[in-house]
């Protein structure tokens, strides 16, 4: 008996992308061993993404989805997916044809070599812009530096995973979740192979500036404390530069020198009320993310299904 993989698919507002990369998928499956499903999890799409994948689902016996009740986030809707996967193979891709589907045999083929994980890896290429570029460049070296675990630059969410390493994934508790780190995190014997990612097929990237700096943050705050140990330094640092200041204070006083204009003022009390605030945010960040966790909400909320 051919062995099942199931393909989870996260799509917001993928309309004309859905019927593209499920055909993909079938002409990359159809000369192997391994017999496949697809779950799309529609992530409150406003497009006619919902019917299209309904469409596909009538039409095609191995098709499944989700409906989310509104749009939830990239990494939410990718984990409705995995809680609602029962298959022993676990492949999670995106919609926008970005994640080559041709890619799929060679994460089976690592798998079948004994590899717990296969995750991809992206090739910088024309396609990707040269901000974009830079931008997670520096994302990367940063929170390599931060956090207690290695990922790899172009790192995506684009990864094998067999049943054992995904129900360890699924233990994690995180409300705020950063999957690419999560991943890591969970160790077991992992891979990786490069790929270089195609033109989107249609539509726009979701991913705007302001939600690529949140990922950012979330993944930082996610897998460091170090921030606060920052922080702390910093104040205690400029607490003993402060101290510094003394001997001219005394100095100024018994010679009766007057401080000519207050610039010089004006201009401290800014620094340092701009190192008081920017510590403030950094502590205030992780206590969101405990007031995020205390709630314990559902990450997710399903309004339809087909499974």
């Amino acid at each position: 008996m051919n062995k099942l993989v199931e393909i989870v698919i996260p799509a917001h507002n993928e309309e004309y992308n859905i019927p593209v990369i499920y055909s993909a998928i079938s002409a990359a499956l159809a000369d192997t061993n391994f017999s496949f499903k697809v779950l799309f999890v529609d992530d409150g799409s406003t497009d006619g993404t919902l019917d299209a994948i309904q469409d596909l689902s009538n039409h095609h016996d191995n098709v499944f989805y989700i409906s989310l009740s509104r749009n939830f986030g990239h990494q939410n809707a990718l984990k409705a997916g995995l809680d609602a996967s029962s298959a022993g193979i676990v492949i999670m891709m995106d919609a926008d044809m970005q994640h080559p589907p041709s890619l799929i045999p060679s994460l089976l083929k690592a798998h079948e070599e004994g590899f717990d994980v296969v995750y991809t890896v992206r090739k910088d290429n024309e396609h990707i812009s040269f901000v974009k570029k830079h931008t997670a460049n520096l994302f990367y070296k940063l929170m390599n530096y931060l956090s207690e675990i290695e990922i790899e630059p172009g790192s995506a969410d684009f990864r094998l995973m067999n049943r054992k390493t995904l129900d360890a994934l699924l233990l994690m508790p995180d409300q705020e979740i950063f999957y690419r780190g999560l991943v890591k995190w969970i160790g077991f014997k992992q891979t990786k192979i490069e790929y270089e990612p195609q033109a989107r097929h249609t539509g726009v990237t979701k991913y705007s500036t302001k939600k690529m700096l949140k990922f950012a943050i979330t993944g930082i705050a996610t897998f460091s404390n170090k921030p606060l140990y920052f922080a702390a330094y910093m104040g205690f640092t400029f607490a003993i530069l402060s101290v510094l200041y003394i001997p001219y204070i005394i100095y100024a006083f018994y010679s009766g020198t007057e401080v000519h204009g207050w610039a010089s003022i004006v201009a401290t009390l800014a620094f340092f009320g701009g190192i008081i605030l920017m510590m403030l945010g950094i502590v205030g960040i992780y206590l969101g993310k405990l007031f995020e966790q205390s709630k314990n909400r559902p990450q997710y909320l399903v309004k339809a299904a087909k499974l």
